[in-house]
């Protein structure tokens, strides 16, 4: 009696949560082969520190502090979508949207990519569109597509957009600023151009690649590179249920919930957007602020350290000058809701922003009080793992930057670029930046943290500077569209039940493609474009 043969069971990935912790572990210790490891930085040695165990095990609770405002954002944004949820709104308003586009949904493709990555060359779009990704996955699956396509619009849209940035404060603008403060003059015309060419040219190939796989889903939907897990799981979470001789008119109560779910995505955006660095102060026009000065006596600075840190020093009970300071009266009519005007929100003011809504929108769907409670509280608690793999992502950034290990392989691989022609400069700056950029995947701590080196290196080998701000954009941003350390890929991924090991199989090509480009392009600005 012949045994009948069973199919060969399928290895499953690791999971966000494994692969972070071991890249964590190699981060730690690399820090230890290289303890005491010493470099200069602005003219002072520093020296690596080897990480202990301590600091090791410590990581992902520092990365919790460091990553607080976005990990309670997403909790306040899982309680808003449950409440939208039980409302049933957007399940029957994703359903009419499919109905009316009739089987043209492939244009929404590059419509909201372009959107998207407008978005993210102007002001950093990124950790902001976390939010999307299950609005997105739930109308590409409800399309004939799958959840993959939806994120594939989200991160490679406002990825290529961070990548090409014009005048993105979070990267370009930052940049810009350390060299300035370095006495480097830095021409924004040279940045604008050269990011609009990066970002039009890297997202005709993110489209290129998004529309070709939607298709191939859309004709055969086995060809999906999501496993069976990961599409049970989307389809428990996001997939449209077609009651038999169900219709898709929408009630009064839906309509209204719809119209306040998209003013509260709408208001976010408008309200992280830098308007004033962009020459827009309709939200500040009735700002108001005055100027206090009080007197401070050598009383005052004791009283400030306690004493302690002054030790015997014995200063005269004098005045010992004044401090003058800015105090607002009006921060402006925008300002009502939060305290803080649209422009310069952050997630603390889009977390309440959502909170109140969340509420609102209960009361208009027609949820009682305790209804509204249970489904935030239940919508909450499904993010809990996307907040924890945010967390342990930012832990290792913070590992990186508490040893002095990024600073390190930075200031060596600088001193190694020195003498080289334009374009290896070009080549060696963009793979440094690309390799740093896995490891601190904050575009404002690595302009910070890498401009003072970079900047007057290149301008010393008698290249432009505002090339190399652009070649830490769109290194970083290549880098962005991929790296495990980034708590918006992570947790989009997490959201739209999307594993990183199935993300990586398709991402990869891309950004190989975008970083040719980029070195390309890069390069022939950087022998093209005078110093």
């Amino acid at each position: 009696m012949t045994e009948e043969a069973q199919p060969k069971k399928k290895r499953g990935m690791i999971s966000s949560f494994s692969i972070i912790f071991i890249l964590l572990a190699i981060v730690a210790v690399i820090t230890i082969c290289l303890n005491g490891q010493t470099y200069m930085l602005d003219g002072v040695e520093k020296t690596v520190t080897g990480a202990t165990l301590g600091d090791f095990l410590m990581a992902p609770a520092r990365g919790f502090v460091d990553a607080v405002d976005v990990c309670l954002f997403v909790i306040v944004l899982g309680g808003f979508l449950g409440i939208v949820n039980k409302t049933n709104a957007l399940n029957t308003g994703i359903k009419a949207l499919v109905k009316k586009m009739g089987g043209n949904e492939l244009v929404l493709i590059p419509i909201l990519m372009i959107l998207f990555a407008v978005l993210g060359s102007t002001y950093g779009f990124c950790e902001e569109t976390v939010g999307f990704y299950a609005l997105l996955a739930a109308t590409m699956m409800a399309a004939g597509y799958d959840a993959l396509t939806g994120a594939m619009m989200i991160l490679l849209g406002a990825g290529v957009g961070c990548l090409g940035s014009t005048v993105n404060p979070f990267a370009t603008g930052i940049a810009s600023s350390a060299l300035t403060s370095l006495g480097i003059e830095v021409n924004q015309a040279v940045i604008i151009g050269l990011g609009i060419v990066l970002l039009i040219a890297t997202y005709l190939v993110a489209v290129f690649f998004t529309i070709q796989y939607a298709k191939r889903v859309k004709a055969d939907p086995s060809r999906t590179l999501m496993s069976a897990g990961e599409l049970e799981a989307a389809n428990a979470e996001y997939g449209i249920k077609h009651e038999e001789g169900s219709d898709v008119a929408l009630t009064g109560r839906q309509k209204g919930v719809l119209v306040i779910f998209a003013l509260a995505f709408l208001v976010m955006i408008i309200g992280f957007v830098p308007w004033e660095d962009l020459g827009v102060n309709a939200f500040v026009s009735d700002a108001a602020s005055h100027e206090e000065t009080i007197e401070v006596t050598a009383a005052d600075i004791i009283d400030q350290y306690d004493g302690d840190s002054l030790g015997a020093l014995e200063l005269p009970e004098t005045t010992a000058g004044t401090l003058t300071s800015d105090v607002t009266d009006n921060a402006g009519w925008s300002s009502f809701l939060t305290g803080t005007p649209l422009g310069q929100w952050y997630f603390a003011e889009s977390t309440t922003w959502f909170l109140l809504l969340a509420i609102i929108i209960g009361i208009v769907g027609g949820l009682s009080e305790k209804e509204i409670v249970d489904e935030f509280m239940a919508g909450s608690g499904d993010m809990m793992s996307v907040v924890l793999i945010i967390a342990v992502s930012r832990g290792v950034s913070v590992l990186m930057s508490s040893t002095g290990l990024s600073n390190f392989f930075l200031t060596w691989a600088a001193g190694a670029l020195a003498g080289t022609s334009g374009v290896l400069f070009t080549i060696g700056s963009y793979v440094l930046y690309f390799f740093l950029s896995f490891l601190i995947p904050s575009t404002s701590g690595m302009a910070t943290v890498s401009m003072p080196i970079m900047g007057p290196l290149a301008q010393e080998l008698g290249f432009n500077p505002a090339v190399m701000v652009m070649i830490f954009s769109a290194a970083s941003g290549a880098v962005n569209l991929i790296t495990p350390t980034s708590g918006a890929i992570m947790g989009g991924l997490a959201l739209a039940r999307v594993e990183y090991g199935t993300w990586v199989k398709f991402a990869a090509k891309i950004v190989g493609c975008v970083a040719v480009v980029s070195m390309v392009i890069l390069a022939i600005a950087m022998m093209a474009i005078p110093a």
